[in-house]
């Protein structure tokens, strides 16, 4: 069976709410919202392709655009290459030239709506930031709430409170405060011991490498309405956190870094191997900052994750 590439988008307006249409019934997974594009054709770009299907679907033109994730999927009867890019910018207004419903949707509200399945990844996709911040070590939480207050201020929408030089009580009163402080403005992604989680349910959880080997087999270990992540390094973790449902990925180390100068860099090159068919979002890390993005999305990733260069002066 031939593998069909679709090419969609992940429509933004001003205010950030995307754009969704609802597949007519005589269509594969009739009934179900889509994220609007179609079938790329012999000899065309993804890119043109998508720019030509909003144009005949939305009456749209499209004028930036940038890679957002690829997802192979197999339905029964049909498997599929989705090839989505993230529409910054366009002209003319969105409207259902074929006559389907639209709607824009907030991105937290997605999850409410029936997608088809291969679509899962990318309202992980659509709800994620391109910047991930990791919190510096050894300092002190007066230090570390300033600190995540400027960077909220500038924008961070998602965190992992990693503080290794904490232990367990003070890390959990740490994240307690973490957590009130980002309420409404961030997502807070929290590291440590999987059966704290259920004493904090407003926050996802990223899980270590030794955890995904733990709990390799045993499923998903928290709920799917909560964010979850891994930190890899290698195809093996990456399949085991596939495995596990994870909603997406670090991967690490890609340059070398001055905090772990003995261990192997991956390069750009081999990121690209691991990523291209995991098909849930990534984030690069390990001697990146904000510069190093653009290079991170043409390889096929999310974004960037890093301390340094994101934690403000």
């Amino acid at each position: 069976m031939k593998r069909v590439h679709v090419a969609a988008g992940v429509i933004r307006s001003a205010d950030g709410h995307v754009l969704i249409a609802k597949r007519s019934l005589d269509k594969h997974q009739g009934g179900l919202w889509e994220f609007p594009g179609g079938k790329v054709e012999a000899g065309e770009t993804a890119e043109a392709a998508l720019g030509r299907e909003l144009a005949e679907e939305l009456g749209i033109g499209v004028t930036a655009a940038r890679p957002l994730i690829k997802i192979t999927h197999d339905y029964p009867d049909k498997q599929v290459l989705l090839d989505v890019w993230e529409v910054l910018a366009f002209s003319g207004e969105p409207h259902g030239a074929e006559g389907q419903p639209l709607a824009w949707v907030h991105p937290e509200d997605l999850p409410g709506f029936s997608f088809p399945a291969a679509n899962r990844a990318i309202v992980a996709a659509a709800r994620l930031p391109d910047h991930y911040l990791i919190t510096p070590d050894h300092l002190s939480p007066p230090e570390l709430i300033g600190g995540l207050a400027l960077a909220l201020d500038a924008g961070v929408r998602l965190i992992q409170l990693r503080s290794t030089s904490l232990d367990g009580l003070a890390y959990r009163a740490l994240a307690s405060e973490v957590l009130s402080l980002c309420a409404g403005r961030a997502k807070v992604m929290l590291k440590g011991p999987l059966e704290w989680a259920r004493d904090f349910p407003a926050a996802g959880w990223h899980l270590t490498a030794q955890q995904i080997r733990q709990h390799a087999g045993k499923g998903r270990p928290i709920a799917s309405s909560r964010w979850l992540a891994a930190s890899c390094h290698d195809e093996a973790e990456i399949e085991l956190a596939a495995e596990l449902g994870v909603d997406f990925v670090t991967v690490s180390p890609i340059l070398p870094t001055a905090t772990h100068p003995d261990a192997q860099a991956l390069g750009w090159h081999r990121a690209a191997e691991l990523l291209a068919g995991f098909g849930q979002p990534a984030y690069l890390l390990g001697g990146l900052g904000p510069r190093d993005l653009a290079q991170a999305l043409r390889v096929g990733a999310q974004g960037v994750a890093g301390i340094r260069a994101f934690w403000p002066d």
